[in-house]
């Protein structure tokens, strides 16, 4: 009975782990491939591109498909892969249309987001409505968007929602594991940065095709 007992529990423990903004869990269909987020498949930060560049012409891509926002960079005439990390986007898929609609805004090509501004957040709170009130939420910075039709969009760490990067869970933001968020401010990240975010089945454009 009390092993009965104890199992239910850590199941339970792992559910409530794995919810997101507004305390909805995404459900995924049992496709037999290994779903984003679980122990073998997950990736964390990683440097691809170790050699000198050009730090103010860097840009952002942030894939729906594959869950990952990756750092570019020109080189030698090239567009080089520089840093990538995991990311959790938004809990509903599509083009964002409205405030609350829990979708994240994809930039229209050629027209880039940009970073307007880099904000101390590790004293921010948010109440996801999921009976946890208001908690710390952000990370240690948030990089405020530019996405026009909406505000309050950025890019911004998983304090007490870690457990949901890579995954889609969020209330429209892009959320990164805390030590990431830390590492893209200090390491890459900069005010009026280019900040490209693909539709959701969108694969890759033609400068991230390796030649």
């Amino acid at each position: 009975m009390r092993k009965s007992l104890l199992a239910f529990l850590v199941c339970a423990t792992a559910m409530a782990a794995i919810t997101g903004c507004g305390g909805k869990e995404e459900k995924k269909e049992n496709t037999g491939a290994t779903v984003p987020g679980t122990v073998a498949n997950v990736e964390r930060y990683k440097e691809i591109y170790k050699g000198a560049y050009d730090k103010d012409k860097s840009f952002i891509v942030v894939s729906k498909k594959d869950l990952l926002l990756t750092v570019y960079a020109p080189v030698a005439g090239d567009t080089v892969p520089v840093a990538q990390f995991p990311v959790c986007l938004s809990l509903n898929k599509g083009q964002k249309e409205k405030e609350g609609d829990m979708r994240t805004p994809e930039s229209e090509p050629g027209k880039p987001f940009v970073i307007d501004a880099i904000k101390p957040a590790s004293t921010w709170t948010h109440d996801f409505g999921d009976g946890r009130g208001a908690i710390l939420a952000y990370g240690d910075w948030f990089l405020r968007l530019v996405t026009p039709g909406h505000h309050g969009i950025g890019i911004h760490g998983s304090t007490n929602n870690e457990s949901s990067v890579p995954g889609r869970a969020s209330e429209g933001c892009i959320r990164m594991r805390d030590p990431d968020i830390i590492t893209l401010k200090e390491q890459y990240a900069y005010v009026n940065m280019p900040v490209i975010i693909k539709q959701e089945e969108q694969g890759l454009k033609s400068f991230e095709i390796k030649r």
